[in-house]
């Protein structure tokens, strides 16, 4: 039996409850839907100093690293060098480093090649080597070759350096007046938080901001206006916010997505605007570029500036498996390695010491062992014991700019027999220098036996080498999700680019791939050469990723708009008007302005076309080949003599060129010099006498002339090269126009054995009859 007065009290209480916690929850909710609506759409830069009180340990493992000195103002405790009153020889010049009224300047070769005075006006990096930045007008900050070497303390020249065996003086691209050292363009993005380029691309100036001049909290986890909010909140009124209203992710993420935090700055890439902290997709971004010649070996292992990327995202380490990432290594708000010099400590976390820290795996001495020192490709010395450090053996590296070692993070195992096949470097004789290829072989032989993993830089070298069995190798590579994706794409780009036939029945599977980079891929190595190819990329224009839909728009573009079904359109002006933005966004590199100037070409906008031409030739005078491209815009424009210019200046840098030579050899023949058309015409086909058109044109140039000996021999050269019945056919106009008719009439009953369905050949063999 219920008992009825305890229950009435139960739901007194009860209802108490309700009454005195509602009024609670409306409060709880109403705060929290308020501090929702306080959310940014658009969150803004707090600057570090919002950061310390949270964050302390963090921040103090920042102050002093690489990224906290990535850039800063030339003063007493920044500037590192020493300017009293030093010469400093180089590039084949004396230049000086001293003091001025306070100001740390420098006298050097100007833009005019004539020496001048320089104030510094900041300071790029600390260790090991320090760099400095001289204001130029149009908001230009320039790149100085002085070099200050801190491990040393000494000063050198980057020109004698890295370009040793070139002449840079100062109308050349690579002089610290040019473009090729200018920070706006080639080091902003990445030594400042924030960095707005704002390139004026008519102007060719620059308006450059940041918002805190070095590699801040928020240059990796976004702008943080936001997560100051949430702070603020007591921990029931939080729901609103999203990672702690933090843009970025650090945590809770995927191997993948952690390194892609990292790559807009640690790749080699192209930029497709300044950095958007709201997408998560880093190909909406940038592009980094795929590992292979000339910037890297053909085995994929570092030879330029690679920036890590293209190398760590090869590794094994990398894959899904292992799932490694920078934090593992290193600590990433000082940059530090984990445990100091205990390098080997790093790869124990993961690698079992009494398998791999013995001799049984490394086979080399350890410390204290008798034996002798050895001195590496790069002269460094190595005392007996290096050998037993994993990084020696599986992280091999070089110099760059002059004094900065930088280690593959590829983590590959040593191949003295790819190194005899491919001349790539390899671990042993980098540190043996003085040994053979083969004596390292033999002894990986006589450690590890006989047999080798098959690897990716054969089939890559097959395929340059017009090999037909590298294709199957490339196939089985794309379609093996074990290989790095990377390496799966730079496969594709190998079946675009010398098995086009082949690639046609695989790329439309290519395209429907899950990774960005594997699409654009696929993208790139079509090749239009029929409506297939176009039907092949409509779909790719509406794309997730910038860099994929943007790709397709510029080939498409090659076509033409009328080649572009109405029902494209929409879809195709949105793409290619975003393609347009990241031309003008790279238009202060003089390859960008070729690039925007064959945009316009494309569009038919000459005259933005010619102005972006010229201004990439005054940019860089030693593409040459840009010359040619505005020799044909010159040309379709009808301003021949302009175009014959050009043709003659660019022959002169490359005279073996013979599609040039073809190209100015009918442009004469327009132009009614017909004498120095026919020379033009015959050096082309010396060149490439393999190219059945050239011989035609000269036939038909003869001809015209009257040598009809001459005209005959090359109009039979074209049938040699391409024997069909268009060939024949003007070989047999040729014979009948010039009244050789028992030529012609032998030459049409060949012509009517091995084109039977031919009707028109009838009626010329009656006629000859």
């Amino acid at each position: 039996m219920i008992n009825t007065r305890l229950y009435n009290n139960m739901m007194l209480a009860l209802i108490g409850a309700l009454i005195v916690l509602f009024p609670t929850y409306l409060l709880v909710k109403t705060y929290s839907s308020a501090s929702s609506d306080k959310l940014d759409d658009t969150p803004h830069f707090v600057g570090r100093e919002t950061c310390i009180e949270c964050h302390l340990p963090e921040y103090n493992d920042w102050v002093g690293s690489h990224h906290d000195r990535a850039m800063d103002i030339a003063n007493d405790t920044t500037v590192l060098a020493n300017f009293n009153n030093v010469s400093i020889e180089g590039n084949g010049m004396t230049h000086r480093a001293f003091m001025k009224d306070g100001k740390f300047m420098v006298n050097t070769d100007g833009e005019d090649g004539t020496m001048q005075d320089y104030e510094i006006k900041y300071v790029f990096g600390f260790t090991p080597l320090q760099q400095f930045l001289v204001e130029f007008d149009g908001g230009r900050l320039q790149t100085l070759p002085l070099t200050w070497n801190t491990l040393d303390s000494v000063w050198y020249h980057m020109v004698d350096s890295v370009y040793a065996n070139q002449n840079i003086h100062h109308n050349n691209w690579l002089h610290w007046t040019n473009q090729a050292q200018n920070w706006n363009s080639m080091c902003a993005d990445c030594h400042s938080t924030n960095l707005q380029k704002n390139y004026d691309h008519i102007n060719d100036t620059y308006n450059t901001t940041w918002s805190e001049i070095d590699v801040s909290c928020e240059a990796c986890h976004g702008p943080s206006s936001n997560h100051l909010r949430w702070a603020e909140l007591p921990e029931y009124a939080r729901d609103g916010f999203e990672n702690y209203g933090l843009p970025i992710k650090t945590s809770g993420i995927n191997n993948e997505q952690y390194v892609d935090n990292c790559v807009r700055c640690h790749s080699r890439r192209s930029s497709l605007s300044d950095f958007d902290y709201t997408t998560h997709n880093i190909h909406n971004h940038v592009i980094p570029n795929l590992p292979d010649v000339p910037t890297w070996h053909i085995d994929g292992q570092i030879l330029d500036e690679d920036y890590v990327y293209a190398s760590f995202t090869q590794s094994k380490m990398f894959t899904k498996e292992r799932e490694v990432q920078c934090n593992d290594c290193h600590n990433v708000h000082s940059g530090k390695l984990l445990f100091g010099d205990d390098y080997n400590a790093l790869c124990l976390q993961c690698h079992t010491a009494d398998v791999y820290d013995t001799p049984d795996h490394h086979f080399h001495k350890a410390a204290g062992m008798t034996g002798d020192a050895v001195t590496s490709y790069d002269g460094i010395t190595y005392e007996v014991g290096s050998g037993t450090l994993c990084i020696n053996c599986h992280m091999h590296g070089g110099y760059y700019m002059g004094v900065d070692y930088r280690r593959d993070h590829s983590f590959r195992v040593p191949r003295p027999d790819l190194s005899i096949k491919y001349d790539v470097p390899n671990a042993c004789n980098q540190c043996h220098a003085d040994k053979s290829n083969q004596w390292s072989e033999n002894y990986i032989t006589k450690w590890h036996g006989e047999s080798r993993t098959y690897h990716f830089a054969q089939a890559f070298d097959d395929a340059r080498n017009g090999k037909d069995e590298a294709l199957q190798r490339l196939r089985g590579i794309v379609d093996d999700e074990l290989y790095p994706q990377n390496i799966r794409g730079l496969s594709i780009q190998y079946m675009g680019n010398y098995f086009q036939d082949s690639l046609k029945q695989e790329v439309e599977t290519y395209l429907g791939n899950l990774y960005p980079g594997m699409r654009l891929a696929a993208v790139r190595a079509i090749q239009l050469t029929g409506e297939e190819d176009l039907n092949l990329l409509y779909p790719m224009l509406r794309d997730d990723t910038k860099a994929v839909r943007t790709e397709a728009a510029r080939i498409l573009s090659t076509a033409g708009l009328d080649q572009i079904p109405e029902k494209h359109r929409k879809l195709y002006n949105k793409a290619i008007n975003e393609y347009e933005e990241i031309l003008i966004y790279n238009a202060d590199f003089p390859i960008g302005k070729f690039n925007l100037a064959n945009f316009y070409y494309n569009r038919e906008r000459y005259a933005e076309a010619e102005q972006f031409y010229i201004k990439a030739l005054q940019q860089d005078e030693e593409l040459h080949f840009i010359k040619l491209n505005l020799a044909y815009l010159y040309n379709k424009n009808e301003k021949n003599e302009k175009a014959e210019l050009l043709f003659r200046e660019y022959l002169k840098s490359e005279p073996e060129d013979a599609v040039a030579m073809y190209s100015f050899g009918l442009l004469l023949s327009e132009m009614k010099n017909y004498d120095e058309s026919l020379s033009v015409l015959v050096k082309s086909h010396k060149l490439q006498p393999e190219r059945p058109r050239v011989a035609h044109n000269i036939a038909m140039m003869y001809d015209f002339k009257g040598d009809k000996s001459n005209a005959e021999i090359y109009l039979k050269k074209e049938i040699a090269l391409s024997d069909n019945y268009n060939s024949n056919g003007e070989l047999l106009r040729f014979y009948l126009n010039n009244k050789m008719d028992k030529k012609a009439r032998n030459l049409a009953l060949k012509m009517k054995s091995e084109y039977p369905d031919a009707a028109e050949l009838n009626q010329v063999i009656e006629q000859l009859k």
